[in-house]
């Protein structure tokens, strides 16, 4: 429902070519005001960048890299030329097998990049307590998939915002709004080799 209620207008086709951010509560924004998600800053920056796309918001809150699978039906039904992916946080904290999550995570790259997206990946990471051979397995299973599919690839969705006094929520589990837009800026610099500008 949190991705429901922040796209509102994004969701209207108005003939700009779709860049898709899909993904969980990272994605959706949990725990900021509409437009204050990752997405809407991403759309501002391609705005004044002068790049027409249209960034559409399918982060759900809780959604787990099977969820994701599920969901990709509707997201394939956008059309969308470009699609950053950006799942796995929720299976790691509830300490799903991980070579379940990266077949899930495998299908949905495999998937979108065959419909003739253009795919980035956004990895995340784990606290300390998962214990270092499982978080050395959650985190190796990005560069795998990113190197099999040939996808650019972020290693770390929060790079210069988690532990960054003002750019995390006080759980430290999701970015402030300040935060997402740091987020928003390394998502520019991933995603901007796949888009070309439309005269």
């Amino acid at each position: 429902m949190a991705a429901t209620a922040r796209q509102g207008a994004a969701q209207q086709d108005d003939g700009r070519p779709v860049l898709v951010c899909f993904g969980d509560s990272l994605t959706a924004g949990l725990g900021t005001s509409a437009g204050q998600s990752y997405p809407d800053y991403l759309q501002g920056d391609l705005d004044a960048l002068g790049y027409r796309y249209r960034v559409v918001n399918e982060g759900v809150s809780g959604n787990t890299t099977k969820d994701g699978v599920a969901r990709l039906p509707e997201v394939l039904a956008l059309k969308p030329q470009v699609a950053v992916v950006e799942f796995g946080g929720n299976d790691g904290l509830r300490g799903l097998r991980i070579e379940d999550s990266q077949a899930n995570l495998d299908e949905i790259v495999r998937t979108l990049q065959s419909s003739g997206v253009k795919v980035a990946l956004a990895g995340i990471t784990l606290p300390p307590d998962y214990g270092e051979d499982y978080i050395g397995k959650f985190d190796a299973m990005y560069g795998a998939i990113a190197k099999r599919y040939r996808v650019r690839m972020l290693p770390f969705l929060l790079k210069d915002v988690y532990g960054v006094p003002g750019m995390m929520q006080q759980h430290e589990t999701h970015a402030t709004s300040k935060g997402n837009a740091v987020v928003a800026r390394n998502m520019l610099g991933l995603v901007r080799p796949l888009l070309r500008k439309q005269r």
